[in-house]
């Protein structure tokens, strides 16, 4: 309204033509000459009325089409609740809407007072559509606070997370409680969530939690690997939101609300001892809320999300994803890899190698610059070895860095004790190289400490077999290989001390007992 009334001032007060009064405005030559028409119809001049406002004003220029001087009153009402939900459907657009209005309404309005009521209505309905949410498009999701489970047998309390899936056309709803926010929850969560819905979103929207993003960046966020790897299976993308933007992802961050005021708020009284059965309630109470008619729209989440998302989603792939989990490993000299506190062997080529290890329930997948190298059944002794023959080199005769005889060599040189150990660790395993780590790290010791105190160590491990680097080191570290055994007493009296109390003690307790009527 201000630069109206700078139209009118400039119009009619200092005589400006259009063309100057589009100039000094910054204003188009239509948005003058509309104004200037519209002023005229509602029979607005200049100077203003003292007393009139803002509000009358744009009132008098713009009032609605029925009320609007020399315009023909609409005889065909504008479809809003069905202009709200067609525009959420892929590809749909205003124009699209509006020429199906007037093929069936000739008499209706034009393009422009259409899309003008629209927006208005979209706007007061939900912000969301602002963002243009399209059906089965995308879905947000995040963790919010969850309840406490309570431990039936110790009473512990452990807090739990509320993880949250939200698609972004129908708002349909998914919850679960989970412990934590690790990779493993996050990935276990979303597979629940599109098992729930029977269909996959084109995009998803997260957070930046460490299992989702390993590398917060506006521009290039770095997806975790493992969560990249789930959207492959499905076929959908990740766009995470920008750090510190909640407006990224309002329905999540309203959805956590919603699902802690709507589920969590009514089950606050209750005791839950297990997340089974605080996820059975958490169902229930999802089938209440998304079956729920909301206001605005006057549908439920339920028949919105049958109506728009379901039927433009990703269909679910034959199988659920395999959680996997990547990791790094450098090749030991070896040729095996540590994953979990286990060793892998890969082909000896690869000695100082960077791999990258893939890591399910049941297999140990390797790879070099992405190409597969080999495979091992999963194992959880630890501290084992994992062992193929294909891997060794053929008689150690390509890759000489370590032998046995060279370990021993090495060892000797410290000690007869160092290299006594150093061989009973390698006869301990099925295959030399198996022991060739342990070895050195044992040998290695000497930097830290005396030769001296690195012999008298094995030789104290030797005697209680202890074939281990991390025995050898406690021994140095608690100074157990200066200590001589102390010799077991011959006779069976117990050594004298003050902690002996003797007979006599024990006979004044009794005698007090007694006169005081203890029996």
């Amino acid at each position: 309204m201000r630069k109206a009334k700078e139209i009118l001032r400039l119009k009619y007060e200092l005589g400006k033509s259009q063309r100057e009064i589009k100039s000094i405005c910054g204003l188009g030559k239509t948005t003058v000459q509309e104004c200037l028409r519209r002023a005229k119809e509602a029979g607005i001049g200049w100077p203003l009325p003292s007393d009139m406002t803002e509000e009358e004003l744009e009132k008098r220029l713009f009032p609605g089409v029925a009320d609007a001087p020399g315009v023909k009153a609409i005889k065909a009402p504008l479809p809003l609740q069905h202009i709200f939900e067609e525009l959420r459907r892929p590809n749909v657009t205003l124009a699209v809407l509006w020429e199906e209005y007037k093929q069936t309404n000739p008499d209706g309005c034009q393009y422009s007072w259409f899309s003008e009521q629209a927006k208005a209505y979209l706007g007061s309905v939900n912000y969301s559509m602002r963002q243009e949410h399209k059906a089965g498009e995308k879905a947000f999701v995040d963790f919010g606070t969850g309840l406490d489970i309570v431990d039936r047998m110790s009473g512990e309390v452990k807090q739990t997370k509320i993880f949250v899936f939200v698609w972004g056309a129908s708002k349909k709803i998914y919850a679960e409680a989970v412990f934590g926010e690790d990779i493993s929850s996050w990935i276990s969560a979303n597979i629940n969530a599109l098992e729930y819905f029977g269909c996959c979103p084109k995009a998803i929207v997260p957070d930046n939690l460490k299992a989702a993003v390993t590398r917060a960046d506006r521009y290039e966020p770095k997806i975790n690997r493992t969560y990249e790897e789930f959207a492959e299976h499905y076929g959908t993308a990740i766009l995470p939101a920008r750090s510190g933007k909640p407006k990224d992802k309002p329905l999540a961050e309203n959805g956590v609300k919603l699902a802690k005021r709507w589920i969590l708020a009514r089950l606050r009284n209750k005791i839950f001892t297990n997340l089974t059965e605080l996820n059975m309630e958490i169902r229930i109470l999802l089938l209440r809320l998304n079956s729920k008619v909301m206001h605005n729209p006057g549908k439920s989440r339920d028949e919105l999300f049958l109506l728009l998302d379901k039927p433009n989603a990703l269909s679910l792939p034959d199988r659920p994803y395999e959680f996997a989990e990547w990791k790094k490993a450098t090749v030991n000299i070896n040729y095996h890899i540590a994953f979990e506190k286990h060793e892998y062997s890969v082909p000896y080529t690869y000695i100082h190698k960077e791999m990258d290890v893939k890591a399910t329930l049941r297999m140990i997948e390797v790879y070099f610059k992405a190409e597969h190298v080999c495979s091992h059944l999963r194992s959880r002794i630890l501290y084992g070895y994992t062992t193929l023959k294909e891997h060794m080199p053929p008689s150690h005769q390509r890759h000489k860095e370590w032998t046995p005889e060279r370990i021993l060599e090495w060892a000797g040189k410290y000690g007869l004790s160092v290299k006594s150990l150093v061989e009973a660790v390698i006869a301990s395993r099925m295959f030399p190289e198996q022991a060739y780590k342990r070895c050195l790290g044992i040998i290695r010791l000497e930097k830290h400490y005396t030769a001296e105190r690195l012999d008298k160590a094995c030789e104290r491990a030797l005697k209680y077999n202890v074939l281990s680097y991390q025995g050898v080191k406690n021994i140095l570290q608690n100074g157990l290989d200066s200590k001589t055994e102390e010799a077991q007493p011959t006779s069976g009296k117990p050594k004298e001390h003050a902690n002996l109390r003797g007979a006599k003690y024990f006979t004044n307790c009794l005698n007090q007992d007694t006169k005081g009527g203890n029996k």
